[in-house]
């Protein structure tokens, strides 16, 4: 495709009636968010410091000619931005990795194809400083979203509450989730959460029948509405409130990206409430996101022997969260900006953590023993995001390594850990699931 018809092409991604946005840059933007994997830290600070048309070249030049070019370009710019960035041997390394990771993608790169599925779906384009693009993301630092993909309305609310907890929520829970999310409606606040099961749920229902404003942020691409139960709702969600994500379209969901997706979550709201959560699960890590960038981080208590409320309790313990006494609690703090406007630096709001609880996996945590190979092992983020890249037939390293945005020697690494846990079996000169 010619430079300008694709330069076209994202114009009307964008929309009408955008206007003063650098239509080259946002087209480099759109080619970024398909080269890295969420909350890249590395490839955020190297946009922040000299624009994506700039880095996509450097980056291209970069590949098979080793990366001076980019240490020159981040040397000058970043300071502390990246880990390293005072060291010159150790920032080479961490530019040597990322270019690693983002070359097998680039060489395969069909930006016009993105660009055509999230039209296909009724998609736009957001890119920061264009009309609609949420400010608050902005707090995220280096690992703020390359570009988001958003259906619905433009969401422009001055207040918005985010509400997560457990997938595999109790009565009580629920209930607890409701009552808040009622208040924020009440309160003109909008409600943001993931989407998923459970508390997520409850909390997008709850303000849909109220009228509010609703956002919910998915893990994989615009056009893969996760999970599939929730499809209707997540529909409704799109016409009557926003859906985000940050992938391309056509991207899967998967356990790393589930936990990168938090961090969205988290800086959306200008405060968080966990209404549940186990020992492991992801709604910890939104609060901690929330929590690194200065949020308010609420927690509403359970039973002393309610496994559910286990993650909420320990919150509250280690003062990491204040427990919710009343529904309308954290909608005053969101409300009253209790949030301070100088918040420490995000530059550790990496997208990591423990994984998501998964309640399809029915039965307690001996069942799930029998049936996760994962459970009890050395769950590796590395390992994790190889095994979520593994498909149904045998894949050869080279596809393991455009599937997970690794670089080719993260990913033998991994595999090598992952047949030594027995995760992974060697078939025929490519890889598979054990």
């Amino acid at each position: 495709m010619r430079q300008q018809a694709w330069r076209d092409l994202v114009g009307t991604a964008l929309g009408p009636g955008v206007h003063g946005v650098d239509l080259g840059e946002a087209a480099a933007r759109v080619v970024w968010s398909a080269l890295v994997e969420p909350g890249d830290g590395v490839a955020g600070a190297l946009l922040a410091a000299c624009g994506a048309e700039r880095a996509l070249r450097a980056v291209e030049g970069a590949i098979g000619t080793g990366d001076a070019g980019l240490r020159g370009l981040l040397w000058t710019a970043l300071e502390d931005d990246v880990a390293g960035a005072d060291d010159p041997d150790a920032l080479g390394t961490a530019l040597r990795a990322a270019v690693g990771r983002w070359g097998p993608r680039l060489r395969a790169r069909r930006p016009a194809d993105t660009v055509g599925a999230a039209l296909a779906v009724g998609a736009r384009l957001l890119v920061p400083g264009a009309p609609g693009w949420p400010d608050r993301v902005d707090d995220l630092g280096p690992h703020a979203p390359v570009v988001l993909w958003a259906i619905g309305t433009r969401a422009d609310d001055p207040a918005t509450l985010a509400v997560v907890g457990s997938r595999a929520n109790t009565v009580a829970g629920a209930e607890a989730a409701a009552e808040i999310t009622s208040a924020a409606a009440d309160s003109g606040c909008a409600v943001v959460s993931g989407g998923a099961y459970g508390i997520d749920a409850v909390a997008h229902r709850v303000a849909l029948a109220a009228g509010a404003t609703t956002v919910a942020v998915l893990a994989g691409g615009i056009d893969q509405l996760y999970p599939v139960g929730n499809t209707d709702l997540l529909r409704t969600v799109a016409r009557q409130g926003r859906l985000l994500a940050e992938s391309p379209p056509g991207t899967r969901p998967s356990r790393w990206r589930f936990l990168a997706r938090n961090r969205l979550i988290a800086a959306l709201g200008d405060a968080t409430v966990v209404v549940e959560a186990g020992a492991r699960s992801g709604a910890l890590n939104t609060a901690h996101h929330a929590a690194q960038l200065g949020r308010p981080v609420f927690a509403v208590p359970g039973a002393f022997s309610s496994s559910a409320s286990v993650g909420c309790h320990r919150l509250v313990a280690d003062g990491r969260a204040q427990i919710v006494v009343r529904p309308d609690d954290p909608v005053r703090a969101v409300v009253a900006e209790t949030s301070v406007a100088d918040v420490p630096a995000p530059g550790s709001c990496s997208p990591d953590g423990r994984e998501h609880d998964d309640p399809r996996r029915a039965g307690t945590a001996r069942h799930r023993a029998r049936t996760d190979p994962l459970v009890g092992a050395r769950t590796d983020p590395e390992v994790l995001r190889v095994l979520d890249a593994l498909g149904r037939r045998p894949l050869v390293e080279p596809e393991i390594v455009v599937r997970s945005g690794m670089s080719q020697a993260e990913v033998a690494d991994a595999l090598a850990l992952a047949e030594l846990q027995g995760l992974v079996v060697h078939i025929g000169g490519g890889w598979a699931r054990a």
